[in-house]
């Protein structure tokens, strides 16, 4: 029996929406919105929607998301029960050093999301306490906890402060904000998973590990389930469909871009000409290469890199690729990406891959 053959117990009842091997698209910020979720999670996987920096509109995103799970069409009088809020099978991330737990709570009584994702807590995971003792309790637990984690200190220490349900596990290969140090997830997925045995001796206590970073089509899939991950997440694949909210020029930049371990970097240049501030000491976030980056490392003042970023952002058009400035978000698998795909597409297709590589097929049910 391959081990894609089926999902744990755990998460099936959790999500019973999803087929193995489970697909899980990450909260970009700024990029994933309602139509990349709900894609996704209707494809059999489970879409995560950014709430990113801040939890302002977080109601109006999950009113969105109610819509298009729907398809337009209005709640039945059963679906409508008072004082229960309405379950959506998607995720909603947030990066908790600038987001808001108080904005987003009130959200909460009307809809209860799937999971929610915590990532970047300004002093150690001690602060993710009350964003999981409060949601916990408004969802009545409905709602799972998933935590990104980046070292195996950090799985502990997570582990120790709030027993998530899940635990993602991201690899120094993964695009947009992690810790600057790391390992891939090649040593760091066994290693947490050992570590989380030790912890936690029961299976059913234990938290799930999902695999981020570096993974853009089904080798990576399977390459990541037989490190011992329950499912797979991924970002940069999803910036080529048409659903994620990013710029044609950025989605061609994704597409033209090879050998990822040389054409992006890990750098806060990419911060600083957007006048982001604030994440936690040890983050950086990893893009392709491009001029703002070659300027900075050439000794452009940061003043001056601002101002041409902000020229060529104002220019409206353009802007992307190795001769741009603008911000380009990608990991190390960005050379694997060659064509945009519907993102309900590109989870099928993976999960399919996936299961020919093991030489794995649906049996006929008797």
């Amino acid at each position: 029996m391959s081990p894609l053959d089926s999902l744990p117990t755990k998460i099936a009842a959790d999500y019973p929406w999803v087929a193995s091997p489970l697909i899980v698209s990450a909260p970009m910020a700024k990029v994933a919105m309602p139509k990349l979720a709900v894609a996704v999670s209707k494809a059999g996987g489970l879409g995560f929607i950014a709430a990113g920096y801040h939890s302002d509109h977080l109601e109006d995103l999950l009113e969105e998301a109610d819509d298009l799970h729907q398809d337009g069409q209005a709640d039945t009088p059963a679906e409508i029960e008072a004082g229960v809020p309405k379950f959506l099978p998607v995720g909603v991330g947030f990066i908790t050093w600038s987001a808001s737990l108080e904005k987003a709570l009130p959200s909460f009584s009307r809809y209860c999301p799937a999971a929610i994702w915590l990532f970047a807590p300004p002093n150690g995971f001690q602060d993710l306490i009350p964003w999981t003792t409060k949601i916990r309790e408004v969802t009545a637990l409905r709602t799972k906890i998933w935590v990104q984690v980046g070292s195996v200190a950090d799985a502990v220490a997570v582990v120790n402060a709030i027993d998530p349900d899940v635990i993602v596990v991201q690899g120094l290969d993964a695009g947009g904000h992690s810790l600057a140090r790391g390992a891939s997830i090649v040593s760091l997925v066994p290693e947490i998973n050992d570590k989380l045995q030790q912890l936690r001796p029961y299976p059913q206590k234990r938290a799930h590990v999902m695999a981020a970073g570096g993974i853009a089509d089904s080798r990576g899939v399977v390459a990541a389930m037989a490190l011992g991950a329950e499912g797979c997440v991924l970002g940069t694949r999803f910036l080529a469909s048409p659903e994620s909210m990013v710029a044609h020029g950025y989605q061609k930049a994704i597409l033209d871009a090879s050998d990822g371990g040389i054409s992006t970097v890990r750098t806060t240049i990419y911060d600083k000409v957007r006048d982001i501030h604030g994440w936690p000491e040890g983050y950086d976030g990893r893009g392709l290469i491009n001029c703002t980056y070659l300027d900075d490392l050439g000794g452009l003042s940061e003043v001056k890199n601002r101002e041409l970023y902000r020229e060529e952002l104002n220019r409206g058009y353009g802007g992307y690729g190795p001769k741009g400035r603008l911000t380009t978000y990608a990991g190390t698998g960005v050379g694997l990406i060659r064509e945009i795909m519907p993102a309900g597409d590109i989870v099928k297709s993976m999960r399919e891959g996936a299961r020919k590589i093991l030489n794995w097929q649906h049996k006929p049910k008797l």
